[in-house]
């Protein structure tokens, strides 16, 4: 059976891309960004659309959109996108950023209904390293199988990859840092390949866009730790400069201790801009105005249709303000 020439065995395959950390000589080579635009389809709060316990935002950077992230329920993201006016059958290439299901339940719905329109539609499933490992009450292994049927395929990765000029998958994040951001109970655990262990979602990973005025950081829930995601990023791409941060960073019931070890290092990062959505919670974006430069222009709580772009800057909305 064929669609677009491509046989269903090929759409069905998984991948797994392994790519090395680039040397000095490849650092001064990196593609660079010039255009791009990320708006949030999902998440908490919203001005325009539906707001739910989940992430999306839709990246569009030189002309290739990408959607981050699903949402929680299957339709969210789609009413979203109806409200805001975006077209989702032109949108062929999917992230997810870890197993969750606030940020996978909206996979495979959004498959079946733009598809019919345009058979490449979000049929390429980016995924780190360990997504489809056995845990208890994952929804991963359904979701797999109902969007292979669909014609998806899911491309797995470890090591960083750049999937487009200027766009990579950070890959698997090294836990550096002391940070725990993910639950921690007796109860989550991981059928790993060296048997069961704590779930410590290793396969969580963000999506980092070089451009001209530095690096620009999206995450689903940042479970790696938001800081160890920095350091990745900045270490892989050899870029020093962040220009932005947003998403899910999993900070809403972090100590204060830990909210200021964590604003800290933002601005010995020296992050421009921070846009704190879903399980970033509200404490955690006002306490890093307070202890880093950033202001109420800069450091905003992410909502449905906020947008970050690199010509006008973020757009927060009128609830975010």
């Amino acid at each position: 059976m064929q669609e677009n020439g491509l046989s269903w065995s090929l759409l069905i395959a998984v991948f797994v891309i392994h790519a090395a950390p680039a040397t000095e000589s490849e650092q001064s080579k990196r593609e660079v960004v010039a255009d791009l635009k990320i708006t949030i389809m999902s998440t908490m709060l919203a001005d325009r659309g539906i707001g739910e316990w989940g992430f999306a935002a839709l990246v569009e950077v030189d002309g290739t959109r990408i959607l981050f992230d699903t949402g929680y329920r299957p339709d969210t993201v789609a009413i979203n996108a109806q409200e805001l006016g975006i077209d989702l059958t032109t949108v062929n290439e999917v992230v997810l950023s870890h197993n969750h299901r606030d940020h996978t339940g909206g996979l495979t719905t959004l498959r079946e209904r733009t598809r019919e329109a345009n058979g490449d539609a979000l049929a390429t499933a980016h995924v780190g390293h360990g997504i489809f490992w056995d845990r208890p009450r994952t929804t991963m292994p359904a979701t797999r199988q109902a969007f292979e049927g669909l014609g998806g395929r899911f491309i797995e990765h470890t090591e960083p990859a750049e999937i487009h000029p200027g766009v990579w998958l950070s890959g698997n994040v090294p836990r550096v840092n002391p940070e725990t951001n993910y639950p921690v109970r007796d109860d989550r655990i991981v059928e790993s390949p060296d048997g069961t262990i704590p779930d410590t979602i290793p396969e969580s990973m963000a999506l980092v866009i070089v451009t001209e005025k530095g690096l620009v950081v999206v995450s689903g829930c940042g479970h790696a730790g938001l800081i160890n995601i920095l350091d990745h990023a900045t270490e892989f791409t050899g870029e020093d400069r962040i220009h932005a941060v947003l998403g899910g960073f999993h900070l809403a019931s972090a100590s204060d201790e830990h909210l200021s070890w964590t604003a800290q290092n933002l601005a010995e990062h020296g992050v421009e801009n921070f846009i704190g959505a879903h399980c970033t919670g509200l404490e955690p974006v006002y306490r890093f105005r307070d202890l880093t430069r950033l202001s109420r222009s800069s450091s905003v709580v992410g909502a449905v249709g906020a947008t970050f772009s690199l010509s006008d800057g973020l757009q927060p909305g009128y609830i975010a303000r």
